[in-house]
C-alpha cells in the first residue's frame, strides 16, 4: 500500500504532535505511532516543565543547565531552548493546558540542580496535562491522519535524501507476513522517542526501543553521543516487572530525603540527576541492598496530595503512605541525550530529514539533562523544524 503526503511524523509524543500543529493547514500530514495514542513518555513526565522566568533569570539558567550536563552541551541550542521558552508556554496556555496558578499567577517549583524555581507544573502529572491537550488539538486539524500501532521499519531513501518511511502494523504479525506500507513525503521527521525498552529497568514505555537511532545508523545518517544515558534517582523499587514507576524530581525538590538503611541522610537531594543517582548505588553497594528510602515526610500532607496526587495514589496501590512512611526507590534508566545528530532547525544529516525529541541530539542536554528541559526542549526544537519546512515550501525548494 501506498500513500503520497507532504510531511509523515514517527510519534505521537509532544515532539510529534507539536510538529503536527505547528505545519502549515494546507499541508497534508501523516502521524503514525507505534503503539496507542497515549503510550508515549511525553505521557509519563511528572515534574513540570522549565521556562524562563524574566530577563534576569536568563544567566542563571543558562548556566544550570551547562553545569548539569557537564559543559559538553551545545551552547547556541541552550540559548535557542532557553529564549524560546516563553513563546512555547504561551503556546501550550493557547491549546487549553492549565498550569498551576495563584491568583492569576503562575506559580513555580524547584528540581535538583535549579538554582530557583523556575518550572511550571500541573499536579504531579504535566505530562499527561501537556500532551493529552495537544493531542486533542491535533485530532481537530482536518489535514493530519493518525495510525496507531503503525511501526517504522526503515526511511526511504532517493539520491541521498530522505522521500518517506516504510511502515507495518506492529500487531505481533511477523515483520516478514506484514503488509509494507510505503509512506512517501516530502518532508519526513522522526519523533520516535527514546531506547527504554532495551533496559531491563527503566522508566520508559517497553515499546521505545531506539528504531529511528538504529534505521539512521544503516542509512549513514550521523549519530552523537549514543553513550549518554541518564539514570533517574528515584523510582519506586518493586519486584513486578514492567517499568518502573518515576518518583518526580519534585519532591525532593520540594523537601523530600533520601536515607539509607541506618537512617542516615547520604547525599545533597538537590544535586544534578547523575551525582545523586551515583551516591544512592554506592550505598546500596556499601549495604548489600537493592534500594535505600525516601522521605516525603518534610512536605506537609496538604501540599503532597495537591501536587502530587498521582505519586500519593500509586503508592498507597503499592502499599505504602507517603504521608506517613518512607518509600523504598531505586534508580532506573531513564533518558537517552545522545541520537540522531540535528542542527539548531532539528534538521539531521539527510536532506529533507528531521529528528526532534528524544531520539534527536540537538546537544542542550550535554552528557545529563537538566530537570524538566525535556518537554521545553523537545517543543522548542519541533517548532523549529515545522518552521523550517514552512519556509522551505514557501520558497519552493520543496
Amino acid at each position: 500500500m501506498e500513500i503520497h503526503t507532504d510531511a509523515v511524523i514517527v510519534g505521537s509524543g509532544v515532539a510529534g504532535l507539536y510538529s503536527a500543529l505547528k505545519l502549515p493547514e494546507d499541508m497534508k500530514v501523516v502521524l503514525i505511532t507505534k503503539s496507542d495514542l497515549e503510550s508515549s513518555d511525553s505521557f509519563l513526565a511528572q515534574g513540570g516543565i522549565c521556562v524562563q522566568r524574566d530577563e534576569e533569570d536568563y544567566d542563571s539558567y543558562f548556566e544550570d543547565t551547562m553545569k548539569a550536563g557537564h559543559y559538553e552541551n551545545r551552547r547556541e541550542s541552550v540559548d535557542i531552548m532557553i529564549r524560546g521558552s516563553r513563546a512555547v508556554i504561551q503556546d501550550l496556555v493557547g491549546y487549553g493546558v492549565r498550569f498551576e496558578q495563584e491568583n492569576g499567577e503562575f506559580i513555580y517549583t524547584r528540581e535538583g540542580a535549579h538554582s530557583r524555581p523556575r518550572i511550571l507544573f500541573h499536579e504531579d502529572i504535566t505530562g499527561k496535562e501537556i500532551t493529552s491537550t495537544l493531542l486533542e488539538r491535533v485530532k481537530e486539524l482536518a489535514n493530519v491522519t493518525i495510525y496507531e500501532y503503525t511501526e517504522m521499519t526503515d526511511i526511504i531513501e532517493e539520491n541521498g535524501a530522505c522521500a518517506g518511511i516504510l511502515a507495518g502494523k506492529a500487531d505481533g504479525t511477523d515483520q516478514e507476513q506484514r503488509e509494507t506500507l510505503k509512506i512517501y513525503a516530502d518532508h519526513t521527521i522522526l519523533a520516535s522517542g527514546g531506547i527504554g525498552g532495551n533496559y531491563q529497568h527503566s522508566t520508559n514505555f517497553p515499546h521505545l526501543t531506539g528504531d529511528a537511532v538504529r534505521i539512521a545508523k544503516a542509512h549513514g545518517i550521523r549519530l552523537e553521543n549514543l553513550d549518554y544515558v541518564q539514570i533517574h534517582p528515584t523510582t519506586l523499587y518493586s519486584l513486578k516487572p514492567g517499568r518502573r514507576f518515576l518518583i518526580s524530581e519534585s519532591v525532593r525538590g520540594e523537601g523530600a530525603v533520601l536515607y539509607n538503611h541506618k537512617k542516615e541522610r547520604f547525599v545533597d537531594e538537590l544535586l544534578p540527576r547523575d551525582v545523586v543517582a551515583q551516591a544512592i548505588r554506592e550505598q546500596m553497594e556499601a549495604e548489600g541492598t537493592d534500594y535505600v528510602w525516601l522521605s516525603m515526610e518534610p512536605i506537609p500532607r496538604e501540599k503532597i496530595l495537591k501536587h502530587f496526587p498521582n505519586i500519593y495514589r500509586h503508592c498507597l496501590e503499592e502499599g505504602y503512605d507517603v504521608t506517613k512512611e518512607w518509600i523504598p526507590v531505586v534508580p532506573a534508566q531513564h533518558y537517552f541525550m545522545g541520537g540522531i545528530w540535528v542542527d539548531s532547525d532539528s534538521h539531521t544529516s539527510m536532506d529533507r530529514l528531521y529528528a526532534v525529541g528524544e531520539t534527536s541530539c540537538n546537544g542542550v542536554h550535554g552528557a545529563n539533562r537538566l530537570a524538566s528541559n525535556s518537554l521545553l526542549e523537545s517543543l522548542v526544537f519541533a517548532g523549529r523544524a515545522a518552521e523550517k519546512i514552512k519556509e522551505d515550501k514557501e520558497s519552493g525548494l520543496i
